[in-house]
């Protein structure tokens, strides 16, 4: 895999990590659990902001490892909402790789949607609050 040099979006990450040799497997590479586990937080951080409380994970709509992530990467993670019903919330999530400090390089590694419901303290499904 040769990925295409890119440049990170315009705008704050979700989040941001450094990818550790805990998460990686014998070669160097990151687990792909460890990423989509990063995904998962990233995207639960604005469907829990929109949902003003709880939320949980319902659907990993679609999953894409473009590239693989290294031990040492800087993994930056991308979260938008892109559709809201009324229980759920649709996130997309896009994740960069910062690698080689001393010759930098950004490449798209992953991109991914979920689907998110907000529940209440019975942990069923409720209404999201209305936009201010």
């Amino acid at each position: 895999m040769s990925g295409q040099i890119v440049t990170l979006p315009n705008r704050e990450p979700t989040i941001r990590v450094a990818a550790m040799p805990s998460d990686a497997n014998y070669s160097g590479d990151m687990f792909g659990g460890w990423i989509m586990g990063q995904v998962d937080i990233a995207g639960s951080i604005p469907a829990l902001h929109r949902a003003k409380g709880r939320v949980v994970t319902v659907s990993v709509n679609s999953f894409v490892f473009k590239e693989p992530i290294f031990m040492g990467d800087i993994v930056s993670f991308y979260a938008e909402i892109i559709k809201v019903g009324r229980t759920s919330i649709t996130v997309d999530v896009q994740v960069y790789a910062q690698r080689d400090p001393a010759k930098p390089v950004c490449v798209k590694v992953t991109e991914a949607v979920l689907t998110y419901v907000a529940i209440g303290e019975d942990r069923k499904p409720r209404v999201l609050p209305s936009v201010e």
